[in-house]
């Protein structure tokens, strides 16, 4: 059978996007479709935590849905109910604690109550420290969102080691983005890496209590043998913004990935979809790929996010 790719893609994503809609869940669970539960008492609609946006201004091309207006209006109309934003400034900004401040505004003034505000730290900077204690004691941030890449340290440098312990003393969730863009389409002038999050292992393993979630993966680390270890650490949480393929997501669960080796147990993946640098349509595109059940995407889409920022 020949279909159009257009009209596929139109099709899916408004069964997407149907999910926020009231009386659709029976009918695209007979469709083959699944969806998750809906909130408590939100008038039908069903809950979907978007892990990972950012807001701000991309310096090396124009996005589409780069104004915070225009990105909340875009997750809406996908059915996102919350959405957790860091911002473009904390990757190149000399000052994090302005850049924090007006992540915050942004999120008051365009999103209050569905952004939910990650601060940017650089433990390679002097006065960290500051800048940690403002996102958690003045602006009363959930988490924080670290690009190593960009802001040069990696994960078995002491500094970031001492910055996860105090986050976890704070009680503060830690986002790590191992890759923002594609190293084959940098410009000229960036250097940044793709992280290994294989460090990682060892941090976590002295800071039982932490809670992580790396963003923007390609999973390929997990082809090492030291990628079992992370793979059973359970404070180690992943978003499934990068993963490519048709079926990926369900793949990577049941051990049958094309290139990578093992499982990922399915309460370690979140639903992020790196927006406005990639659509949210890929995202979206990536659950109904794979066979799940109704609790499988209940799960991803947003029980993972709630219980590891502690909202349960």
């Amino acid at each position: 059978m020949n279909v159009n790719r257009r009209r596929f893609l139109k099709t899916t994503v408004m069964s997407a996007a149907a999910l926020a809609a009231p009386g659709t869940l029976e009918s695209i669970a007979q469709t083959g479709g699944a969806a998750p539960k809906k909130t408590a008492g939100g008038g039908g609609r069903t809950e979907l935590i978007d892990t990972n946006v950012h807001l701000g201004h991309w310096p090396f091309r124009h996005l589409k849905y780069g104004t915070t207006p225009a990105l909340v209006a875009k997750l809406k109309r996908h059915g996102i109910t919350q959405a957790w934003a860091g911002t473009f400034d904390g990757l190149f900004s000399k000052d994090l604690s302005g850049a924090n401040a007006r992540l915050v505004e942004e999120c008051r003034k365009h999103g209050d109550g569905f952004l939910l505000p990650f601060g940017s730290v650089n433990p390679a900077w002097p006065g960290w420290e500051e800048d940690l204690r403002r996102c958690h004691e003045v602006h009363r941030m959930r988490g924080i969102r670290l690009h190593p890449s960009y802001q040069n340290f990696t994960l078995d440098d002491p500094q970031f080691a001492k910055l996860l312990e105090q986050a976890t003393t704070r009680g503060l969730l830690v986002q790590i983005a191992l890759e923002l863009e594609d190293s084959r389409v940098h410009h000229p002038i960036i250097r940044a890496p793709s992280v290994s999050p294989i460090p990682l292992a060892a941090v976590l393993q002295k800071l039982p209590a932490a809670r992580v979630q790396l963003l923007d993966g390609s999973f390929a680390w997990q082809r090492t043998p030291q990628a079992r270890l992370l793979l059973e650490l359970p404070n180690l949480v992943y978003d499934i913004s990068n993963l490519e393929g048709v079926g990926a997501v369900g793949r990577l669960i049941e051990g049958k990935h094309w290139n990578l080796a093992g499982k990922v147990p399915i309460e370690r993946l979140l639903f992020g979809s790196h927006a406005p640098y990639f659509p949210v349509e890929a995202t979206l595109l990536r659950m109904f790929e794979s066979p799940f059940t109704r609790e499988q995407m209940q799960t991803i889409m947003a029980a993972n996010a709630r219980r590891i920022l502690g909202q349960i």
